[in-house]
């Protein structure tokens, strides 16, 4: 075990208490901080950061990034106090004479893991919840976006007392040694296979725990869409961040009969957006890593080597990690883009002929974090809705879930445990504490030994008031 990692969190561990009970005002000092330095103090180097780690645009940067951040700060600070105040609940006739409310409590020392495809947003926005709710934190964000860590690292050691916040750069062994620690509440972001890690370390310590996975995020487009606007968006979705995002379509289901209408239409907007060479626009990122270009270079030799069809993409370039938006016809079941997460600018297209089949190929995969859908049909919506599990829907557009705060974020099984953003996020850091007071005589009371006929009698009528 580090030493510099036990040291600070031993001291976060001694100064929880104190930390856990900042009133209201101090909370949003810490907030309005953050806030400054994302907005004003450190805004440039955000935007040079991402450039360097990611080649993200600077506009990508602003939307999907401090433009985020801002507005998870600035709802917390507009609902703070509401959600700082205690509820109150209906009190059981058979328990007369008392009140029930509950109150949200810090949680205490807490761990925020994040990813590396927003590295930013995925890091502070969690830690907005957590300071809302009154935690001491410490952070490990990814070391595959290094630029960005250390940027994170000159923010909260300028604005964060070590006892509030803390953050920590390293690989997977930081990571293995934090996770030894028996913290309070772990927020990881990232993969499937590292979330049941992390789960698995919480158990040891009973740590509650807030996944935010992934997983394969289908897109189902019926008959009745809108085929032109269903492919602007869609190719938006999935050329942001080069498809580097948890909630980006991982692949389409697409009714037959439309399909070659709507892949038309899907080429036009690539055009539209990055030219007929999207390598050199400007309004196109890059992959992350070497190591993460070669896995999307896999999937489109393997699925183009079982029998894929390209319908637009497939250029790359390993010297500066481009891979071009990528769209894949005929995909061999058995392919890995319809194996694994794919992470990255490739999208399979899977046709169907009936709804119910498009939803059974949907039900025999692990729920996903979101689940896509293109339709004027009021029917059809329902009928998928109805018949689907997945940690968020959205309806004739794609990741925009993501932007509303007053929405629970967060998937189901093997796409995430847990929900954040806005209140959920508040709610994912905080331990609900219920409240009792008795005020006058309680009925309990006559309920106490030694039991008799009386009491018998007694117990029957009060059940009938529970």
């Amino acid at each position: 075990m580090d030493k510099q990692f036990l040291e600070c969190f031993k001291k976060q561990k001694q100064h929880q208490e104190k930390v856990g009970q900042i009133s209201y005002n101090q909370r949003i000092r810490m907030l309005n901080a953050l806030h400054r330095a994302v907005e004003h103090t450190y805004r440039k180097d955000i935007i040079e950061a991402l450039a360097t780690d990611l080649g993200k645009p600077k506009v990508e940067a602003e939307l999907t990034e401090i433009f985020q951040i801002i507005g998870t700060i600035k709802h917390a600070k507009s609902n703070l106090h509401k959600w700082m105040r205690p509820k109150k609940v209906a009190t059981p006739l058979a328990m007369l004479g008392a009140s029930s409310s509950y109150i949200h409590e810090p949680k205490g020392v807490c761990l925020i893991i994040s990813p590396w495809n927003f590295p930013f947003n995925l890091t502070f926005g969690p830690l907005a919840s957590a300071i809302t709710a009154g935690n001491s934190v410490i952070i490990k964000p990814s070391e595959v976006t290094p630029r960005s860590s250390e940027v994170m690292g000159d923010i909260v050691k300028t604005i964060f007392k070590e006892e509030e916040v803390s953050l920590f750069q390293g690989a997977v062994e930081t990571s293995t040694a934090l996770l030894e620690l028996p913290f309070n509440h772990i927020f990881f972001t990232g993969s499937p296979a590292i979330g049941k890690i992390v789960m698995t370390a919480a158990a040891k310590h009973l740590a509650s725990v807030t996944l935010e996975l992934g997983g394969k995020s289908p897109t189902i487009i019926d008959s009745t869409a809108n085929l032109d606007a269903a492919a602007k968006k869609l190719m938006w979705a999935k050329s942001l961040n080069c498809g580097q995002i948890c909630v980006a379509p991982d692949y389409i289901l697409v009714e037959e009969g439309i399909k070659d209408k709507f892949l038309k239409s899907c080429k036009k907007w690539l055009v539209t957006f990055f030219g007929e060479d999207s390598k050199s626009s400007e309004s196109y990122g890059r992959i992350v890593s070497d190591k993460h270009y070669k896995r999307l270079e896999q999937h489109i030799e393997n699925a183009v080597s079982s029998g894929g069809k390209l319908i637009a993409g497939g250029q790359v370039d390993a010297a500066s990690r481009f891979i071009a938006p990528t769209l894949i016809d005929n995909v061999d079941p058995e392919a890995s883009v319809l194996k694994d997460e794919i992470f990255g600018p490739i999208l399979p297209i899977v046709t169907y002929r009936s709804l119910d089949d498009a939803i059974s190929y949907i039900n025999t995969k692990e729920r996903p974090l979101a689940l896509y859908i293109y339709s004027r049909s009021k029917a059809n919506i329902k009928t998928i809705i109805k018949n689907t599990k997945a940690g968020g829907t959205v309806v004739n557009n794609s990741n925009i879930q993501f932007g509303n705060h007053e929405l629970p974020f967060g998937g189901i099984n093997n796409s995430g445990v847990g929900k954040s953003h806005g209140f959920f996020g508040f709610e994912a850091f905080s331990n609900k504490r219920a409240l009792m007071k008795q005020h006058t005589f309680g009925v309990t009371e006559m309920l106490f030994p030694p039991y008799t006929g009386f009491t018998e009698a007694l117990t029957k009528f009060a059940v009938k008031w529970f």
